[in-house]
This record gives structure tokens, C-alpha cells and sequence, in this order.
């Protein structure tokens, strides 16, 4: 009897907090999943699990890989000596990633105020062509919140969140990479 081994690969992202751990296998197809807090994991018994782990604060789960943000005064081989059992446990149960409706109850968007529609869109295209698998390589994801009066607000979400170099990447790269396709519609972009 052959049984089914699963490697799982960490890697650095620039959030010295947070690790991404690849686990070679989708477990949450062509969506994520964004756990900020305990209390926001109760539909997820893969979070929950990971939640279980002392020293973790945050899960956000990708399409193949989930990223684990803990407290600075952890260190991450403490961490990974609980991820590892949590894991086992998860992938024994047979439970879903995700249990319920797929979509996270979102924040209110912040809107989008009387601009053109074409712009809106073609933000919405760039961020989710150029920003959102760059970032998704880091452990993390960005989501489109609204653009109003030429600022684009966007949602920081695993890795991203919290990292010290988010204001750099939100500045010199979305906000230059926006201003360049769209010169006259965007004078800035914020995190919120």
C-alpha cells in the first residue's frame, strides 16, 4: 500500500513575521482566504487548527499554499514544531479548507464616488493581472476596496499585512505601475 506524501516547502516572505508554506497541492482552488484574527477562523477548521499553534496571529490561505503570521517575540522554529502536527491532524480529518460560502464577509467598500467606470475597471485589471500574482509569490494578496478622487484603496492580506516594506510596494510599486497606465486618473494609492 502506497501512501500519499506531501512535501511542504517554506519560504521567507519580505514580512519577517510571516512564512508561506507551499504545500505543492491546491487546497483552496482559484481563491484565498484571508484570517486576520482567532475570531475570524470559525470557517475554517484548516485555520483554526493553525490558530491552535502557539505564537500565531494571522492565517491567510491561497490557492496552494497558506501563510502563518506570528507574534515578534516567537521564534519560527517554535512555530513550525506545532505546524507540522496541526497540519497532520487537518489533513486527517477529511474537513474542508473552508466551510460554508467560499466569499469572507467583506468590509463595506469604500466605493468608487462618480468615476468613470473604464478606469475603475482597468484598475481592477491591473491589480488583478500585475499586483495580485506578484504578491501571491510573497504570501500574500491585495484586494480592490474603491477609488474615489484619484486614490486607489486597496486591502492588505496575509504576508502583506504588517510587513515593513507594504508602504514601499504600495508606493513605488502599484502607485507608479497604476500612474504609468492610467497618468491621468490616479494621484495615489493607500492601504487600508
Amino acid at each position: 500500500m502506497t501512501e500519499d506524501v506531501m512535501t511542504i516547502r517554506t519560504e521567507r516572505t519580505p514580512n519577517p513575521n510571516s512564512l508561506k508554506y507551499k504545500l505543492g497541492k491546491l487546497i483552496l482552488p482559484g481563491g484565498s482566504a484571508n484570517f486576520p484574527t482567532v475570531t475570524t477562523a470559525e470557517r475554517s477548521p484548516l485555520a483554526k487548527r493553525l490558530f491552535a499553534v502557539s505564537g500565531v496571529t494571522g492565517i491567510f490561505i491561497g490557492s496552494d499554499f497558506f501563510t502563518v503570521t506570528k507574534q515578534e517575540d516567537f521564534l519560527w522554529p517554535a512555530i513550525n514544531e506545532g505546524i507540522a502536527p496541526a497540519l497532520e491532524e487537518f489533513f486527517e480529518s477529511g474537513d474542508p479548507v473552508l466551510q460554508g460560502a467560499q466569499e469572507a464577509p467583506k468590509l463595506e467598500d469604500i466605493g468608487d464616488g462618480d468615476a468613470d467606470p473604464q478606469v475603475i475597471e482597468k484598475i481592477k485589471e491591473l491589480i488583478e493581472t500585475q499586483v495580485r500574482p506578484a504578491v501571491a509569490q510573497d504570501g500574500g494578496d491585495i484586494v480592490y476596496r474603491g477609488y474615489d478622487d484619484g486614490i486607489v484603496y486597496l486591502e492588505m492580506h496575509g504576508a502583506c499585512s504588517g510587513c515593513p516594506s507594504s508602504s514601499v510596494t504600495l508606493k513605488q510599486g502599484i502607485e507608479t505601475m497604476l500612474q504609468h497606465y492610467l497618468p491621468d486618473d490616479i494621484k495615489e494609492v493607500r492601504a487600508i
